[in-house]
């Protein structure tokens, strides 16, 4: 994987439920990709997980994505304690 890349796959496909596995780096222009991907999820009415297990980092707004998804029930599953830590740490904008 190269620096400073992020790659959205998809895990899981049905009526009810997507799962999006997410490796690299969650920032700048890739912020804006994975909102579009969650978007197009979440407005089919499906369940949404996102699998974090290959995120090595993420800047200021890509925590702010997950935080807002997080609140829009999304599921944040195989968050690093880096990444955990950041969702935490900056829950004040």
């Amino acid at each position: 994987m190269q620096p400073h890349i992020l790659k959205i796959s998809t895990l899981e496909s049905s009526r009810a439920v997507d799962t999006l596995r997410l490796e690299g780096h969650l920032g700048g222009p890739w912020v804006d990709e994975l909102r579009r991907s969650c978007d197009r999820v979440l407005l089919e009415r499906k369940r949404l997980t996102l699998d974090l297990s290959g995120v090595s980092f993420v800047d200021h707004d890509g925590v702010r994505l997950l935080r807002s998804l997080k609140h829009k029930d999304v599921e944040l599953r195989n968050c690093s304690p880096f990444v955990t830590l950041r969702i935490e740490e900056d829950s004040v904008d």
